[in-house]
């Protein structure tokens, strides 16, 4: 994969101001770039710091070897959705972890994913974009480049693109359409339940689920979920706190 800018004007000093401003390259991804020679100013290795003048060309070349030494390649079968040069989805299966664990040191998506990277032969490091717990099922996208995972991370959070899920609860929800807006906390003695705790000012508790009734079945309903905010066992606990417990739900994007 290439990046490719024309100098138009004097708007820019120099190649790391079109990194930055044109390409919205990180400092990281730069230094990174700089130190495998992958910059090109008129079709020549270049410095960051290299001066430009109108109708000079930057080139940058995304595509090089990388080492994901820490994840043990395993094969298995992989539920590919779609597939190109900068991305790979998969559909997740529920009790599939993403990432090695102590528990989960060898059979996690991030262990099928590598083995399928070497067995076509690329060398890239493994990043899934977005997280699901073991337990939920649905999409889970893996960039193929640093570029793409901070270009995907960026307009997740100017909300360009949306996560949603889809869950099956016991119960109709009444409001069929509502904003849930209570505070999740780490249950005391407990390091992976999560409760309510509307008495709790701490930012990094407040929690905020977006929800929608889709559909009605017997005795039980499938709601679109969108959050605002990412906290451990969100939509469970919020379903639970409103009396609709969640049966199962699912991941997708929009």
């Amino acid at each position: 994969m290439k990046l490719t800018y024309i100098v138009q004007n004097n708007k820019y000093l120099n190649v790391k101001e079109i990194l930055k401003a044109e390409f919205s390259l990180s400092d990281r991804l730069i230094a990174n770039l700089k130190n495998k020679e992958q910059i090109f100013l008129n079709n020549e290795k270049t410095f960051v710091s290299k001066l430009v003048k109108p109708k000079d060309k930057i080139e940058v070349f995304l595509d090089f070897e990388e080492e994901s030494n820490n994840i043990i390649p395993t094969k298995m079968d992989l539920d590919i959705l779609y597939e190109d040069e900068t991305l790979l989805i998969i559909n997740k299966t529920a009790s599939l972890a993403i990432h090695p664990s102590i528990s989960h040191y060898t059979d996690s998506l991030s262990n099928g994913v590598k083995y399928y990277f070497e067995e076509k032969n690329l060398k890239i490091k493994i990043r899934p974009v977005n997280r699901l717990d073991k337990d939920t099922s649905g999409i889970v996208i893996f960039a193929k480049h640093s570029y793409i995972q901070e270009t995907l991370i960026r307009q997740m959070k100017t909300k360009e693109f949306q996560k949603k899920y889809l869950g099956l609860v016991n119960g109709i929800p009444i409001p069929k359409s509502s904003t849930i807006c209570a505070p999740i906390t780490r249950k005391a003695n407990s390091i992976i339940e999560r409760e309510i705790n509307l008495n709790s000012k701490l930012e990094k508790e407040q929690a905020i689920t977006h929800y929608k009734t889709l559909e009605v079945l017997n005795n039980a309903s499938l709601v679109e979920f969108i959050l605002e905010t990412g906290r451990t066992h969100q939509i469970r606990v919020h379903c639970k706190y409103i009396g609709h417990s969640l049966i199962r739900r699912y991941f997708v994007w929009f």
